[in-house]
């Protein structure tokens, strides 16, 4: 059940703190009251902006005094943070305390989701199983108290982020990640992007109570928004161990990190801060999550000064790099003939939601790679240093801008929301309700 929420227009960072107290507090009287061993999951870097990072380290020191405290990022397939990523990260929690999680070698079969229970939520999209393999870690040791600390947004696979993500995407090993994304993607992003409970979603909810039970868990769920002075402060702290805690999060978030428009966006200028987006796996959140806003024949410009590769691991760099952002139906044609694109399966559900299937320009202006890269896979190129002197992004708050006579929309942090059209948002297919 839900233990506690707390909502207000801004919760100042040190009260969160506090809220963590009471957490820890309640954790020992809900689960356990002196534990021994304590399991850390918070995002990776690629979440820092949602303060995860220090309250981890806060979790870490106050049972360190007392229990035995390991913490695992929620990498998924990403690639496992550097020492260096690690203390600006979680700071002082020692190095030897923070596991990265091994999407191939290191996870454990703990059973599947049926294919008849993931045709019939998928609403016939998707007729396979999800084999559910996790972190061996997780599943194989024991622990006494497991505290997720995460962000709840809109996200293009789930609905909105968080909650048993962590389980099942964050911790999961590969054949659950490529055949829960495959879903997804036939499911349709646009249907997914803030819908409460996706097709995908539901399954993750079955496998939690069929196979997670007996883990002594409990979810932070924090919610974040742009206050007036345009800087994103936490609005809401959802404390609790079941859906209901992921739900009312949720309902904030859909609340408050949704922007809707009357009509279609000929332009968006977005930002892909350079200390957490190195690849395009995760700065394509940028058109994940702005795609239903864009008008047909308008323009995605991408300033992403921390963009070096495509894929989060070589093979899926490779895999990009092959085939390109080329839109659904080639992609599904070349899927069904490919045995690459088959085995990495959550590769091409990647391509899939990169794609703006020819209806506007996606243009990259990338810190570390050249024109033609960019332009061999798909997108547009635009030189980042000539594209940051023109807009001057650090000087811009989120909203309509006008510079030198073009109209843009600018958006500082695209992985903080979701902006849409009403009609994109509220005309969706039964079973994908906002």
């Amino acid at each position: 059940m839900p233990w506690f929420t707390e909502i207000a227009d801004e919760i100042p960072f040190s009260r969160v703190v506090e809220l963590m107290e009471r957490t820890a507090e309640e954790a020992r009287s809900r689960i356990c009251r002196r534990p021994k061993r304590v399991l850390l999951l918070p995002p990776d870097i690629t979440r820092a902006h949602c303060g995860a990072g220090p309250l981890t380290e806060f979790f870490y020191h106050h049972f360190a005094q007392e229990a035995d405290v390991h913490l695992i990022p929620t990498l998924g397939q990403h690639v496992p943070h550097t020492e260096e990523e690690n203390r600006r990260m979680f700071g002082q929690v020692p190095q030897d305390r923070i596991h990265a999680h091994d999407w191939r070698n290191g996870v454990s079969y703990v059973g599947e989701v049926p294919a008849d229970y993931v045709r019939e939520k998928t609403h016939g999209a998707a007729d396979w199983a999800f084999p559910v393999w996790l972190n061996r870690m997780l599943m194989e040791e024991p622990w006494d108290l497991i505290i997720h600390i995460g962000h709840v947004v809109p996200h293009e696979v789930l609905g909105f982020a968080n909650h048993n993500k962590n389980y099942f995407i964050g911790l999961a090993g590969k054949e659950l990640i490529c055949t829960s994304h495959m879903a997804a993607a036939c499911c349709g992003i646009e249907n997914n992007l803030g819908t409460l409970i996706t097709p995908v979603r539901a399954c993750f909810n079955k496998a939690e109570e069929d196979f997670l039970g007996h883990l002594p868990d409990v979810y932070i769920q924090l919610v974040m928004a742009r206050n007036p002075e345009g800087r994103l402060v936490h609005t809401g702290v959802y404390v609790g161990d079941d859906l209901e805690t992921y739900l009312g999060a949720a309902r904030q978030s859909r609340q408050q990190n949704i922007t809707v428009f009357e009509e279609p966006v000929p332009k968006i200028v977005c930002v892909m801060q350079g200390d957490e987006f190195f690849s395009t796996w995760v700065a394509n959140k940028a058109i994940y999550r702005t795609r239903m806003a864009i008008a047909d024949g308008g323009e995605l410009l991408i300033l992403a000064p921390g963009l070096k590769r495509f894929g989060e691991q070589p093979e899926v760099d490779a895999l990009i790099r092959k085939y390109g952002y080329r839109g659904t139906a080639r992609i599904m044609e070349a899927y069904r003939q490919n045995a690459d694109l088959q085995d990495l399966a959550h590769g091409t559900a990647h391509l899939i939601h990169g794609s703006s299937e020819g209806r506007f320009t996606i243009r990259y202006a990338p810190g570390h790679m050249s024109r033609e890269e960019i332009e061999s896979v798909g997108f547009a190129y635009a030189d980042l240093e000539k594209m940051w002197d023109h807009y001057q992004p650090d000087r811009l708050r989120e909203g309509w801008q006008e510079i030198q006579g073009e109209r843009f929309y600018f958006i500082p942090t695209p992985s903080a929301g979701l902006w849409s059209t009403r009609e994109k948002l509220y005309n969706r297919p039964a079973g994908f309700e906002t």
